[in-house]
C-alpha cells in the first residue's frame, strides 16, 4: 500500500502541469469549487485527505491570544472530527508561525514527543502551511497527516499550497462577514439610540424600520405600527412633498437621492396631534424594490446622524460588495511564465502607494488584477472603491468622482459624498480610465498631485488621501498623440503600468483554465464534469481567443450544455477560427503595424494612418483592438 501510494505522489512530471497534477487539481477543484464558509473548509479538507491518501487533514483558526488553535474542520480519515485542541507549544503546527511551511516525511511523534493527538492517531509523518495574511499576520494552517512516511513532490505541493490560498481567502472572507455583522449591530445601534426618529417605508408605505424616538414623538410603539400604513401620519402638505419626492426619482432613475423638509411641513401623531418637523427623505434600492427613510430631527443633529448613518451605510455596502466577490480576487489562475511576471510585479508595488495603471484588451482580468494590488496593500483595512467611467454619463463624471454641494445642478437636491472621499484612507479603481473626459482630467491630475479637490458647486477644499489603481484598453500613448488624454495625466499614471496579456499570449495556462471552468461551471449548470480529449484541448489552445479569458468561460459553459456523455464538445465551425482566417488576421495585423510606424502611430490627419489605410480613424482603431494592436510604452 505503502509504495503505491508512494507512486502515486510521486509520478508525472511533464509541464507546464503533470497529469497526476491535472488529476490531482481538478479532484480537488471538484470537491470546494461550489462551496464557501464553512461547506468549504470541510470540503477542502476531506478532498485533499482523500486525493493525497492521507489520514487526516484539518484547517483551523488562530485563537485571539495566538497560543492555540480553533477547529474549522477536521476530516479524520472516515468521518470529521468534532473535538480538537491545539497548544501550540508542542504541536508541529507551532513551527508555522513564522510564516514558513512545516514538512516532516517520517517519524514526527519524535519530534514532539507532548503532542498526544499525534500518538492517539499514530502519526508518522505531516504537513502543514501557514495561512498568512499580506501583513504577514498568521490567521491560521492548513494541515495533513498519515500514519505512513509522506514525500510530496514539488508539483503536488504547488497544487496544495493553491488550495492554501483559497482557504487563506476564506477565512479572510469568515473574518470580512465578522465585521459586517459587527457593522449591522453598530447600524442598529445608532438607530436604537438615535435622540431622532428614524422611519423606513416600502413603495405601499408599510412601515419597515420605527426606532425608539419615533415612538416618542408619534406617541405610538413600534410593535403596533410594524408592517402598518405610515399614511396615518401625513398631512396634505407632507403627502404632497412626498409624492412629489417620488415621482422626481422615478423620472431621475437614481440610485440614492434625497430631499430635505426643511420647514413648514406638518405631521400627525397617533392621538391626531399636529406638529411641525425639519427632516430628510431618502431613497434606498435592493433586490429591485424601493425603501424610503424619513428622518425627522433638528437640523443640527440631522447633519451629524444622518452623515454618519449613510457612511455606515455605504461601508457595509462595499464590504457586501467585497464579502460576495471575495472567493472570485484568487481567480488569478496560470503558470506561464508571463503571467507569473506579473504576480511579482503586483506583490512588488501593492505594498507602496505609486499609482498602477493596468492596461490589456477586454476580458483579461484587469480588474481582478486590481483586486490584487489592493489585497496585498497596506490599505486593505478599507474596500476598493470602484467608478467604471465608461458606464457613467460625461455630464455626471466629475459628480462621481468628487461629489457635489447640493444645488449645484439640476437635481442636485442634496450634498453627495463622491468616490474619492470615500476611498480616503484605501483605494480607488478607475475603470476604462482612457473615457475620462478632458476637463475631469484636470481635476483627477490634482488629486493625484496634491491629494486636493473641490465638490462640484462647492468652494471648500477637501484633502483626501486615496491610492490611484487605473486599468484601460485603450492605447494611452495615441490618446495623447490625439489630443483626446492629457500628457501630464497619463506620465503621471504610467509610474508602474501592469500590461496583462491576451490569452493568446500565454497559451500555456489554457489546459489550466479550461479544467478550472468545467469544474466552475458543473455544479451550477447541474451537469456531470466533461474531459477533454487531446484534439479538442489542442484545438482550445491554438485559437486566438479574442474575447480573451471571459470569451473562454463563455465557450465552456456553452458547450457543456450542448455536450451529452462524459466528454466536451465543441462546436468547432462557430466557434474556433479557421488557420487561413488566422493567417488572414496576421497579414493584416502586420500591415497595420507598418503603416502605424511609418506614421509615428498618428491616426488622424491627412497624413495619418487611417488616410493611408482608406479607413475611418474609428474603424481603424477597432480593428486594432480585435487584432491586439497596442503600442508599448518604450516603442518610438
Amino acid at each position: 500500500m505503502e509504495k503505491k501510494r508512494n507512486k502515486k505522489l510521486m509520478q508525472g512530471k511533464d509541464s507546464p502541469l503533470s497529469q497526476h497534477g491535472s488529476d490531482m487539481l481538478r479532484s480537488i477543484v471538484e470537491g470546494v469549487a461550489s462551496v464557501v464558509g464553512e461547506e468549504f473548509f470541510r470540503s477542502l479538507v476531506r478532498s485533499l485527505s482523500e486525493t493525497l491518501d492521507v489520514n487526516c487533514a484539518y484547517v483551523a483558526e488562530l485563537t485571539e491570544n495566538n497560543a492555540r488553535l480553533r477547529l474549522l474542520a477536521f476530516w479524520g480519515g472516515a468521518n470529521f472530527l468534532e473535538e480538537f485542541d491545539c497548544d501550540l507549544s508542542i504541536s508541529p503546527c507551532g513551527k508555522v508561525m513564522d510564516g514558513e511551511i512545516y514538512h516532516c516525511p517520517r517519524g514526527i511523534q519524535s519530534q514532539f514527543p507532548n503532542d498526544k493527538s499525534l500518538s492517539n492517531l499514530n502519526i508518522e509523518s505531516g504537513l502543514v502551511i501557514p495561512l498568512a495574511a499580506t501583513d504577514g499576520a498568521i490567521l491560521g494552517v492548513l494541515a495533513v497527516f498519515d500514519d505512513k512516511p509522506m514525500e510530496i513532490p514539488a508539483d503536488d505541493l504547488a497544487i496544495i499550497k493553491i488550495f492554501a490560498g483559497r482557504a487563506k481567502a476564506e477565512l479572510e472572507r469568515k473574518f470580512a462577514e465578522e465585521a459586517h455583522a459587527r457593522i449591522d449591530a453598530r447600524l442598529n445601534s445608532i438607530l436604537a439610540t438615535a435622540m431622532d426618529a428614524i422611519i423606513t417605508i416600502d413603495n405601499n408605505y408599510h412601515i419597515l424600520i420605527f426606532n425608539q424616538s419615533a415612538e416618542s414623538i408619534f406617541h405610538c410603539t413600534a410593535k403596533d405600527m410594524l408592517g402598518n400604513s405610515f399614511e396615518r401620519f401625513l398631512t396634505p402638505k407632507f403627502r404632497r412633498l412626498f409624492e412629489q419626492y417620488v415621482v422626481s426619482c422615478d423620472k431621475k432613475k437614481e440610485l440614492v437621492c434625497y430631499v430635505w423638509a426643511s420647514e413648514g411641513i406638518t405631521a400627525c401623531r397617533a392621538n391626531g396631534e399636529v406638529f411641525p418637523f425639519e427632516a430628510t427623505i431618502s431613497l434606498a434600492m435592493e433586490g429591485g424594490t424601493k425603501y424610503y427613510t424619513i428622518i425627522l430631527r433638528d437640523i443640527g443633529e440631522r447633519v451629524r446622524a444622518h452623515a454618519e448613518i449613510q457612511r455606515l451605510l455605504l461601508e457595509r455596502e462595499y464590504l457586501q460588495e467585497e464579502i460576495n466577490v471575495n472567493h472570485n480576487f484568487d481567480e488569478l489562475i496560470g503558470q506561464s511564465p508571463t503571467f507569473i511576471k506579473i504576480l511579482e510585479n503586483v506583490e512588488k508595488v501593492a505594498v507602496t502607494d505609486t499609482p498602477v495603471l493596468i492596461t490589456g484588451e477586454t476580458g483579461t482580468g484587469k480588474e481582478l488584477i486590481a483586486h490584487k494590488v489592493h489585497k496585498l496593500s497596506r490599505r486593505n483595512a478599507r474596500a476598493l472603491i470602484k467608478v467604471n467611467t465608461a458606464a457613467l454619463p460625461v455630464s455626471l463624471v466629475e459628480s462621481e468622482f468628487f461629489g457635489h454641494e447640493k444645488g449645484a445642478f439640476t437635481g442636485a437636491i442634496s450634498r453627495k459624498l463622491g468616490r474619492f472621499e470615500l476611498a480616503d484612507g484605501g483605494s480607488i479603481f478607475l475603470d476604462e480610465i482612457g473615457d475620462v473626459p478632458l476637463d475631469v482630467q484636470v481635476k483627477l491630475l490634482r488629486v493625484l498631485q496634491e491629494n486636493e479637490f473641490e465638490r462640484v458647486g462647492g468652494t471648500e477644499t477637501k484633502k483626501v488621501n486615496a491610492r490611484l489603481i487605473a486599468a484601460t484598453n485603450r492605447d494611452l500613448t495615441l490618446a495623447v498623440a490625439e489630443g483626446e488624454f492629457r500628457d501630464d495625466l497619463y506620465y503621471r499614471l504610467n509610474v508602474f503600468p501592469i500590461r496583462v496579456p491576451p490569452l493568446r499570449e500565454r497559451r500555456d495556462d489554457i489546459p489550466m483554465l479550461v479544467h478550472y471552468f468545467i469544474s466552475k461551471h458543473k455544479n451550477r449548470l447541474g451537469v456531470e464534469y466533461k474531459k477533454v480529449d487531446d484534439k479538442t484541448m489542442e484545438r482550445l489552445v491554438q485559437y486566438q481567443w479574442p474575447g480573451n479569458i471571459r470569451e473562454l468561460s463563455n465557450v465552456i459553459e456553452r458547450a457543456m450544455i450542448i455536450s451529452t456523455g462524459g466528454r466536451l464538445r465543441i462546436e468547432l465551425e462557430e466557434t474556433l477560427v479557421k488557420s487561413a482566417s488566422a493567417k488572414m488576421e496576421d497579414a493584416e495585423r502586420n500591415h497595420i503595424l507598418k503603416v502605424l510606424l511609418e506614421t509615428n502611430w498618428v491616426i488622424n490627419g491627412p497624413k495619418g494612418a487611417a488616410q493611408i489605410l482608406d479607413l475611418h480613424p474609428n474603424t481603424l482603431r477597432n480593428r486594432m483592438k480585435k487584432l491586439g494592436i497596442v503600442r508599448e510604452p518604450n516603442e518610438p
